[in-house]
């Protein structure tokens, strides 16, 4: 946090922190440029924000006059309940793992570095999709400028390991590496709480993404928790973990259960005055969100005309409750506006 920093500029930091979207994500950095003040200790930080409006702003332009496009989209648009990127050393079976949850059809190679751009993929569970992204291997072999931006979007990370390679421990070592020289960071975290930002040394750029240690390829290994268990304590990673095969299936089902729970995923259907719920497609908020959060997914104009809404939960029915009201998982939500 800059010396002096203006209410204005914290409000757009935090705004650009909570963005989801890369035009969010810009309106933010523009903001934040605008309302920092302008002295020769937030000169670096100046510098920083203008280098990825620069980089951001490049990769919303989108194909050039007369044609030409400015190369891959690197930065996936979230859908779904959530956005999840598969991290991980080259060989470790992350596109097999994407093609097996999400039917991506994801090339798969038996050679490192397979994927070259994001490859998105969305993984059902219940009745909501998780969107998994597939990004290339972090390597210093095969350096990745555009992965920091890539990660943005992302709500929490599948590192995904094969703990049959004799090397994993160190090509690990390196991926958190090469993630760290980005200002990013794979936490065990899932709480959801916030960095300080309070101090002199909060970086407003460092990611700190939740993470499920991913153990692949679980056929190919005996005693596989027992390697998961040293591998951790080699590594002093403490994730939580789960163990899969992308070739039996076996374990894949936890991986979902996992990250609607943890993301705490709120799924909430609609109706409309006299007629039954539509309980085939809910918006999905998360936990601690309210009514006015799900009608901003509506609608983004039913915001302000937003009065109250009528609830029915478990034996609860046609409570009339305001906008400020939690939701909770399986709410039926009728929205009034006068």
């Amino acid at each position: 946090m800059p010396t002096n920093a203006s209410p204005e500029y914290k409000r757009a930091e935090g705004e650009f922190r909570a963005a989801r979207t890369p035009e969010d994500r810009l309106a933010g950095l523009r903001e934040m440029l605008r309302t920092l003040p302008k002295h020769k200790g937030t000169e670096h930080l100046q510098a920083d924000i203008r280098t990825r409006i620069k980089e951001l702003t490049d990769e919303l332009s989108g194909p050039r006059k007369g044609g030409a496009h400015t190369g891959p989209v690197h930065v996936v648009r979230p859908e779904g309940a959530a956005q999840v990127a598969l991290l991980g050393p080259p060989n470790s079976g992350k596109s097999a793992l994407h093609d097996r949850l999400t039917g991506s059809h994801a090339p798969v190679g038996e050679y490192p570095f397979t994927t070259q751009f994001p490859q998105p993929g969305m993984l059902p569970h219940l009745d909501v999709g998780i969107q998994l992204v597939d990004l290339p291997a972090p390597s210093a072999q095969h350096p990745v400028p555009w992965l920091a931006n890539a990660l943005q979007p992302a709500d929490a990370a599948l590192l995904v390991v094969d703990l049959g390679d004799p090397g994993c421990v160190e090509a690990v070592g390196e991926v958190h590496d090469q993630l760290a020289a980005r200002r990013v960071f794979l936490t065990a975290d899932w709480s959801g709480a916030e960095p300080d930002a309070t101090g002199e040394d909060f970086d407003p750029f460092a990611l700190h993404l939740p993470t499920l240690l991913v153990a692949t390829k679980a056929d190919r290994v005996d005693h596989y928790d027992d390697e998961l268990a040293a591998f951790c304590e080699l590594t002093g990673t403490h994730y939580p973990a789960v163990t899969v095969s992308a070739t039996t299936g076996a374990g894949l089902e936890a991986i979902g259960a996992f990250l609607f729970e943890h993301l705490g995923v709120v799924r909430v259907y609609t109706k409309i005055p006299g007629r039954p719920p539509d309980l085939a497609r809910p918006f999905t908020v998360r936990r601690g969100q309210t009514v006015e959060d799900v009608a901003a997914l509506i609608h983004k104009d039913l915001v302000a005309s937003l009065r109250w809404a009528r609830l029915w939960r478990g034996d609860i029915e046609g409570l009339q409750v305001g906008k400020h009201s939690l939701v909770e998982d399986g709410d039926v939500l009728e929205i009034h506006t006068h």
